[in-house]
């Protein structure tokens, strides 16, 4: 069995759990210009809106929740651009979603338009991120594990170095 649970990416001075009303977020990671990755390690609920955080902290917010180490789904927003959301690990997530009769595409985003959107996400976060190199993550399976690719995802962002 593999890893269940949201990994929550946000800028600001304050400690992201102080503005996500979740019992169990704990910090993961902190990375340069005040980024931080916040662990939700459960399959049970959710970690709020990421719109509201964007909002909260005047800086763009995403989550990644991890389903069973082989699929992510992605939720970002940012202030000015809004929210979008794509998956990582297509094939893993049709899978999941094919029990309920729908397919990927019926949620989320294709990879190209989704790397279009991340990059425009990395640049209102003050970063610069190649539309290309963010084609190669949507497109990527995970190799071995869907936590290592979000973790891909944010380093090609700019956000949190491997």
């Amino acid at each position: 069995m593999g890893y269940w649970g949201y990994f929550v990416v946000g800028r600001g001075p304050r400690p992201l759990g102080e503005l996500l009303p979740v019992e169990g977020l704990r910090p993961h990671v902190s990375a340069p210009d005040d980024w931080q990755v916040w662990e939700y390690p459960s399959g049970e609920g959710d970690v709020g809106s990421m719109n509201a955080l964007a909002r909260e902290t005047e800086a763009p917010a995403l989550f990644g929740y991890v389903m069973d180490s082989d699929c992510v789904v992605i939720e970002a927003a940012a202030p000015e651009s809004g929210a979008w959301s794509a998956c990582l690990g297509r094939a893993a997530m049709a899978g999941y979603l094919g029990q309920d009769g729908l397919s990927v595409e019926d949620y989320f985003l294709d990879p190209r338009d989704a790397a279009e959107r991340a990059a425009a996400w990395a640049a209102e976060a003050g970063r610069t991120a190649d539309p290309g190199v963010l084609l190669d993550v949507f497109t990527a399976e995970p190799d071995p594990l869907a936590e290592n690719l979000f973790f891909r995802l944010l380093d090609r962002l700019g956000v949190v170095p491997l």
